[in-house]
Order: C-alpha cells, then structure tokens, then sequence
C-alpha cells in the first residue's frame, strides 16, 4: 500500500477524534454549567434565610399576659370595637391600639399603643390594670424603654396589685412583696424617694425584665407559632376611657 492510501484513514481517525473531544467538551461544559446553577439556586436560598424578615417579631415596648382568659373575653373586656384579624408579627410590631394575640400555653398577650405608660401617668396605668384585672382574674404588665431607661411590672389577681413597681427616672410605684424570680435575676427595686440608683443597676432591669416576663408568664419575642391559625390574633380600638 502506497503512502498516499493512507491519507483516508488518517483523516477518518483525526474526525473520529474530533468528534470524540468536542463530546467530552461539551459533556464537562454541561455539567459545570449545571452545577454553577445549583450553586446559584442554593446561594439564592441562602440569602433569602438571611436576610427576609424574621417571623419573629420585636419585643414590644409594653403589654400584658392574660391568664386562662380566650382572646374574645379580653376583647370583651377592653370593650374593642372595629375588631378585625390580625396576625401576631403585625400585631406586635404595636400600630394598633389594642392587639389581642391567640393563646399560647394558657396565656393571651395584649399589647398596643393603648396600653398605659407608667411614666406617662402611674395613677391612670393603676386604674387601666386594676379594672381590667377585676374581669380578667390574674394579669400581668410588662414596659421597658430601652432610650429613657424606664420599666414597669405588675402582677395583679381580681383587681388587686399583688406586685408592682415602676420606675421613671425615681420610683413611681413599688407595691407588694418582692417576688422570688426579681430576686433570683438580680432586679433593683428601689424605695420611694431613693436616689441612689445606678446606670448599671438600672440597665441590669432593663435587661432582666424580659426574663422576668418568661418567669412569670410569656416573653413575646420568645413565642414561636407554627401555623397561620395558631398566629392569627384580634386588632381593634376600644371606646371606653379607663
């Protein structure tokens, strides 16, 4: 065979490998490019976990824990008109008047800018807590305002204050025996007309009432509901001037 004969073959075998690279090319182009996607999917996720909206919401500045009380008895109560549904991220981000959370081991948390403020007016926020309390049975009032430095929390059964104290620059309230958890989280309760209060020990409040709140009751920015049912509360405005 002449040299010459060769040259069909040697062309058939460089096609042949041609065609066999560019596959193998094509084949590992597809894959990376199939995996860069994947990558990109789960690196979308991932940033969607980090940086959506938590499903937790704040800490509300004021509210109260309700014991074995159903939201439409606290409604009832607070004589709310115009209610309508109301999610618990929505109604504890507090633009509601009254919000009224669904119940959660036995609890029902209220919170809204028609709660009182202690260190707005302590004779008005005794009279809104004790006539609620003597519908209701057994409440609880938690307030903490982290930028004036002033806090507030109150137990009280069937209109009586069985612990209270406040604090607004001096001591507005302080009612009632101190209870074992302020005891046992350090909490400064400080006597009427006491000046001795310090940056720290106040702080040491500020940071320690949301424990208390979990000792005593619930701490809302704790409370994890699982399913739209279980985290649909009630909104609304009351009529009455307590």
């Amino acid at each position: 065979m002449y040299p010459a004969d060769y040259i069909p073959l040697f062309l058939l075998l460089f096609f042949g490998l041609a065609v066999g690279l560019g596959f193998v090319f094509f084949t590992v182009v597809r894959a990376l490019s199939r995996r860069a996607h994947r990558l990109e999917e789960a690196a979308k996720r991932n940033i969607g976990q980090v940086f959506s909206p938590s499903p937790f919401p704040q800490r509300p500045t004021a509210w109260m824990a309700v014991r074995s009380a159903t939201p439409e008895a606290v409604k009832l109560a607070l004589g709310l008109g115009r209610s309508t549904p109301c999610s618990w991220v929505e109604g504890l981000a507090g633009s509601h008047e009254f919000f009224i959370g669904p119940p959660v081991h036995g609890w029902v948390i209220v919170t809204g800018l028609g709660l009182p403020h202690p260190d707005d007016d302590i004779d008005a926020s005794f009279l809104f807590l004790t006539t609620l309390s003597r519908k209701l049975g057994h409440i609880q009032f938690f307030h903490s305002d982290r930028i004036l430095q002033h806090h507030a929390w109150a137990r009280l059964d069937d209109g009586c204050v069985t612990r209270g104290f406040a604090w607004a620059g001096n001591t507005v309230w302080n009612q009632g025996a101190k209870t074992l958890p302020e005891t046992e989280l350090g909490l400064h309760c400080f006597d009427y007309g006491d000046d001795s209060a310090t940056f720290s020990e106040i702080q040491r409040n500020i940071e320690g009432l949301p424990l208390l709140a979990a000792r005593w009751s619930l701490d809302p920015a704790e409370v994890k509901l699982h399913t739209l049912r279980q985290a649909t509360g009630i909104a609304g405005e009351s009529a009455r001037i307590y």
